[in-house]
C-alpha cells in the first residue's frame, strides 16, 4: 500500500477524465438505448402538458445548468472533504465507481420515470407502479427527508456567508441577473447565447466589484449580515423561487450560477494541471477502522454515507422528479442532462478531494478537528503538527484553526493549489473568499428547485384529501404550500435545532437514493426489461443495505451511547418508512416477474401491466 502514498494530484485529474468519459460514451449510451430505450418521438411533459410556468420547454443546455446547479449542493464539495480523514484512496474509489454504476444510473432512470408520469413525484411513481399506500409512505418519508436536507443546506450556505461580506453581495447580485437573463430568453425568441453573454459579463462585474466595494467601509458594513439576517433571507428567497414561474428567476439563476461552479471547477483543474501538487494525504489514514476527529465510524460503511451528491444522492430523485421533467422537450436528453451532469458532479466531487488532500494532514486535521477537541488529538497524534496552517491564517486573515464543516478546509486546499502559481500568494485572501462564495453559491440552487420540488410534494399530498390541490395552476393552494414547506425548513434554519440532525442527512439522503432506483426498477421489470433491469436493481439493493448498516451503526454506537435520544428516534423513523416501502416494493417485483400476460402502454409498448399514467 505504501506505493499508493505520494500520488501526483494530475494522475487522479487524468483517470477520472478518461474513466468518465468512457462511461458516458459507452454505459451511458446503453442505459438509453438498451435499459430506458429512449424514444424522441414521444411527447415530453413539458410539450404535453405546457402551461408557462412549470411545464415550460427549456434549451437542453440551459436546462442542464438548471439540473447541474440544483443537484450540485453541498454533498460533491463538502461530503469528499470529510472522507479524506480516511485517506484519499476510499474516497476516490467511491467517486469513481459510485457516479458511473449508482449516481449516473439513479438520475437518469428517476427521470425517466417522471418524464413518463407526466412530471410527477417520486411518491406518485411508487403509488402507481407498487401501491398507493407505499406511495404514501413514501411521500411522507421524502417531505421529512427534503425537510431536514433543506435546512442543513441552509445552515451550511449561512455558515459560508456569515461575516462575508464580498460573498453575500455576489450571490445576491446573481438574482437580478437572473431575472434580466430569464426575461431576454423568454420575450426575445432564441436568445440564450445573448443572455448568456449578458448574464457571464454582469457576473463577472459583480465578483471583481464586488471585492472592490467591499473595501469602502460603509459599503462593506450594509453587506456584514447576522446569521439570523441571512436565514430570513435565504428563507423568503426560497418561498419566491417556489412561486415565480420557472423560466423568471430559478432556471436562469441555476444556469448562471453554473458558469461560476462549473468555471470555479476548471480553474482548479487548470491549477492543479499547472502545479501538479503531490497528495499530501496517505492512501489510508489510520482512522479506516472508526475513531477519527472527523467521523467517528469506520470507513465501511461511513464512505458511502459521508460522499453523498459526488457518487450518488437521493437529493437528485427529487429534482429528477420536480422541475428538471417538465421542461425536457425531448427524451433522448435524458442522457445528456440526467447522466451528464452526474459525471460533472462526480468530477466536482473529486477535485474537492484533491483540493483537501493535498493540504499537509496536520493542517487539514488542524482545521476539521473542534478546538476544544484538539488538545488531546495532538497529544494522541504528536505527529499530524501543523505545518503550514499559521502562515494561510497570516495571508487570509482569519483563525483557521477549528473551522470544521468541510467549506474552510475545500476554500484553504484551492488557495493553497493557487498560491503555488508564481506571483499568487499575495492573493490568497482573494482566493479564499471567492472558494467561500462558490461553496455557497452551490448551496443555493439547491435549496431554491428543493424548495419548488417541496411545494410540488405537498400539492399532490392534500390533492389526495382537498382536490383543488392538486390543481397546479390554483394560486391560493400555490401560496399555501409554498408557505407551509418554507415555513417548515426555514423555522429549523432560523432556530438552528437542525444543526443537532445534520448526520441525519447522510442516512437520508442515501435512503433516498436507494428508494428511486428500487421503486423505478418496478417499472423497468413492468415494462418488460428483463435482465437490464438489474442495472438498477442492484445498485438500489447495496445503497440500502449499507445505508441500513451505517444507521444501525450511529443509533448504536453513536447516538445512544451519548443520550441523543431524538436522534436515534429520528433515525429509526426515516429507517422504518423506507424499510417498508422496500418491502412493498420487492412483493410487487414478485408478482411482476410471474407475470405473462402483455398489454400495450400509451407509448406503444409492450408491457406486463398497464398502469395510471
Amino acid at each position: 500500500m505504501e506505493w499508493l502514498n505520494g500520488v501526483n494530484a494530475l494522475t487522479l485529474v487524468f483517470a477520472a477524465l478518461l474513466i468518465f468519459a468512457i462511461a458516458y460514451r459507452f454505459y451511458g449510451v446503453f442505459m438509453a438505448n438498451k435499459v430506458l430505450r429512449l424514444n424522441a418521438k414521444n411527447k415530453t411533459p413539458a410539450i404535453e402538458f405546457a402551461d408557462g410556468k412549470d411545464y415550460v420547454v427549456t434549451n437542453k443546455n440551459v436546462l442542464f445548468g438548471h439540473h447541474f446547479a440544483a443537484i450540485a449542493a453541498a454533498g460533491p464539495l463538502v461530503g469528499p472533504v470529510l472522507a479524506a480523514q480516511f485517506g484519499y484512496l476510499p474516497g476516490t474509489l467511491w467517486i469513481l465507481i459510485g457516479c458511473v454504476l449508482g449516481g449516473g444510473v439513479h438520475d437518469m432512470i428517476v427521470l425517466f420515470a417522471s418524464v413518463r408520469h407526466k412530471g410527477e413525484s417520486l411518491a406518485t411513481i411508487a403509488g402507481k407502479e407498487v401501491d398507493k399506500g407505499t406511495g404514501m409512505i413514501a411521500g411522507i418519508a421524502i417531505l421529512f427527508i427534503l425537510i431536514l436536507t433543506l435546512a442543513g443546506l441552509s445552515l451550511a450556505c449561512i455558515s459560508a456567508m456569515h461575516e462575508a461580506p464580498w460573498s453575500l453581495f455576489t450571490v445576491i447580485a446573481t438574482m437580478p441577473i437572473a431575472v434580466i437573463m430569464g426575461l431576454i430568453m423568454r420575450y426575445k425568441g432564441e436568445s440564450v447565447r445573448l443572455a448568456s453573454i449578458i448574464g457571464g459579463v454582469l457576473l463577472i462585474a459583480s465578483i471583481i466589484g464586488g471585492h472592490e466595494l467591499m473595501k469602502i467601509g460603509e459599503v462593506r458594513n450594509i453587506f456584514h449580515w447576522k446569521t439570523g439576517t441571512i436565514s430570513i433571507a435565504i428563507t423568503v428567497y426560497g418561498f419566491l423561487a417556489s412561486i415565480l414561474p420557472v423560466w423568471l428567476l430559478l432556471v436562469p439563476r441555476d444556469y448562471l450560477s453554473t458558469y461560476l461552479k462549473i468555471g470555479t471547477i476548471i480553474m482548479l483543474t487548470v491549477g492543479v494541471v499547472f502545479v501538479a501538487p503531490t497528495i499530501q494525504m496517505p492512501a489510508l489514514t489510520k482512522f479506516i477502522n472508526g475513531g477519527g476527529p472527523v467521523i467517528g465510524g469506520p470507513v465501511l460503511p461511513f464512505i458511502f454515507i459521508v460522499i453523498a451528491c459526488g457518487a450518488i444522492s437521493g437529493f437528485h430523485a427529487v429534482i429528477a422528479t420536480g422541475t428538471t421533467p417538465k421542461m425536457l422537450s425531448n427524451e433522448k436528453e435524458i442522457l445528456f442532462v440526467g447522466y451528464g451532469a452526474m459525471l460533472v458532479e462526480g468530477f466536482v466531487a473529486l477535485m474537492a478531494l484533491i483540493a483537501a488532500c493535498t493540504l499537509v494532514p496536520g493542517d487539514y486535521f488542524a482545521i476539521n478537528t473542534p478546538k476544544e477537541l484538539y488538545g488531546s488529538f495532538i497529544a494522541a497524534n504528536p505527529q499530524l503538527h501543523t505545518v503550514d496552517l499559521d502562515h494561510f491564517s497570516k495571508m487570509i486573515g482569519v483563525d483557521l484553526h477549528g473551522r470544521t464543516g468541510g467549506a474552510v478546509s475545500l476554500a484553504v486546499g484551492m488557495a493553497h493549489i493557487f498560491n503555488k502559481i508564481p506571483f499568487m500568494d499575495d492573493l490568497m485572501a482573494y482566493w479564499y473568499n471567492f472558494a467561500i462564495m462558490f461553496e455557497a453559491v452551490f448551496i443555493l440552487t439547491a435549496i431554491d428547485a428543493g424548495t419548488r420540488v417541496g411545494r410540488f410534494f405537498l400539492q399532490e399530498m392534500l390533492g389526495s384529501a382537498i382536490p383543488k390541490f392538486k390543481d397546479k395552476n390554483w394560486k391560493p393552494g400555490i401560496i399555501i404550500c409554498s408557505l407551509i414547506f418554507t415555513f417548515s425548513w426555514g423555522y429549523l434554519v432560523y432556530t438552528g435545532n437542525v444543526n443537532s440532525i445534520w448526520p441525519l442527512f447522510g442516512i437520508s439522503n442515501q435512503l433516498l437514493a436507494a428508494c428511486g432506483l428500487i421503486v423505478c426498477t418496478t417499472m423497468l421489470i413492468r415494462m418488460n426489461r428483463g435482465k437490464y433491469a438489474l442495472c438498477s436493481a442492484i445498485p438500489g439493493v447495496f445503497m440500502a443495505v449499507v445505508t441500513f448498516w451505517a444507521g444501525y451503526e450511529q443509533i448504536v454506537n453513536v447516538y445512544i451511547p451519548k443520550e441523543q435520544y431524538l436522534l436515534a428516534v429520528l433515525a429509526f423513523f426515516a429507517m422504518l418508512l423506507m424499510l417498508i416501502v422496500f418491502v412493498n416494493t420487492f412483493k410487487r417485483w414478485r408478482i411482476l416477474l410471474k407475470t405473462d400476460h402483455n398489454e400495450i402502454d400509451w407509448y406503444g409498448e409492450p408491457v406486463k401491466e398497464l398502469v395510471e399514467r
